[in-house]
């Protein structure tokens, strides 16, 4: 990997205050920013301020002023470049994007930063087209990749880069964070439980005040449970009802974004890029409420079936109904057909 780039004094201020729950890596980055190298990998799941931290570290760069410090933190400046899947994998020409992106010198400074979301999705031939620009980059680009893993075919890119680990949000400081901004302590443990470490979660779950029906409705399910297809059935068809409902605060933070993209474009012109990029993010987002919905509902049965653990006469069907459970949660990562895993899933659970 480079050496660091010399010569050059960056403001830091306070850019980390957005970076919540995670002072060891604001601690690493502010230190990175005062001599910075060509390339780091934030790695942590889903929802632990990977994203936030990367507009931060750029803002650190290159905001000389105030200006280009908040246009930095909203991804917006110009010698900051944003780069997402628009599908389910990054491909080798959304790569070439970036090696193309780099190669560009900076608009207003010494240095651009280029961030490539969901790394971890990189196809073989991605990986291949990206390497040589992380071993040997441009002198005035610093590449920032996010990555909720590390895949083995990924290594040799990771070896190359600075790597920065992000841990799920401690439940207290997820707590404090929702306190802090105001959120009533009703309901509050049902939403820190739910976020599973992940702050945007939390506050997206914040706003939606069905969180706590359907906790009580797959907390309800094991004892609804008769043997029968028609009585699982109609079970699943409830829950996936009451997931369509979990939408609703999602579409409204979208809606309120598409708005704020409306007056931008009718400032400066249609913003094409913007638009399908948002667009697209938009619809992954969904995708992912809907898993995270999913991941809640079974994490709330198998906490039933742990409370039956301590009964001797049902522990071995307690312990099997975990298992199973588990086995469902591991298949969402594989994107199941929805109505059918629920299904297979509650006719091989246990009768009360």
């Amino acid at each position: 990997m480079s050496d660091s780039l010399p010569g050059i004094d960056y403001a830091v201020d306070d850019v980390w205050v957005a970076l919540e729950g995670q002072p060891r890596a604001a601690e690493i980055l502010a230190a990175a920013a005062v001599q910075p190298v060509h390339a780091y990998l934030f790695c942590g799941p889903r929802g632990t301020g990977k994203r936030t931290a990367a507009l931060a570290f750029a803002a650190a760069l290159i905001g000389a002023d105030s200006r280009g410090r908040r246009l930095a933190l909203a991804g917006r400046h110009p010698d900051v470049s944003i780069h997402e899947p628009e599908g389910r994998t990054l491909r080798v020409t959304e790569a070439d994007e970036i090696i193309f992106e780099a190669s560009r010198s900076p608009v207003e400074g010494r240095l651009k930063v280029i961030v490539c979301d969901r790394f971890h999705t990189a196809e073989p031939e991605a990986v291949a087209s990206l390497l040589k620009t992380i071993e040997e980059p441009p002198p005035t680009a610093v590449i920032v990749l996010l990555s909720q893993e590390i895949p083995p075919e990924h290594t040799t890119v990771v070896s190359r880069c600075v790597i920065v680990e992000f841990d799920p949000v401690p439940d207290d400081d997820v707590r404090r964070i929702l306190e802090r901004e105001g959120v009533p302590p009703e309901g509050l443990d049902d939403i820190v439980a739910a976020a599973a470490g992940d702050v945007s979660r939390a506050r997206l779950l914040a706003t939606d005040s069905g969180l706590g029906v359907r906790r009580r409705a797959w907390a309800a399910a094991p004892a609804r449970l008769d043997g029968t297809g028609a009585t699982v059935s109609a079970l699943v068809d409830e829950l996936r009802a009451l997931i369509d409902e979990a939408q609703a605060p999602l579409t409204t933070l979208q809606q309120a974004e598409s708005e704020d993209l409306a007056r931008i474009e009718a400032d400066v012109g249609a913003q094409a890029r913007l638009r399908r990029e948002m667009d697209a993010r938009h619809r992954r987002e969904q995708r992912l409420l809907r898993a995270d919905e999913l991941r809640f509902g079974l994490a709330t049965l198998a906490d039933c079936y742990r409370q039956h653990l301590a009964d001797t006469r049902h522990s071995s069907d307690a312990v099997d109904a975990i298992n199973r459970i588990r086995d469902a949660h591991a298949c969402l990562v594989r994107n199941p057909n929805e109505p059918l895993l629920l299904q297979a899933l509650f006719l091989s659970l246990p009768r009360e």
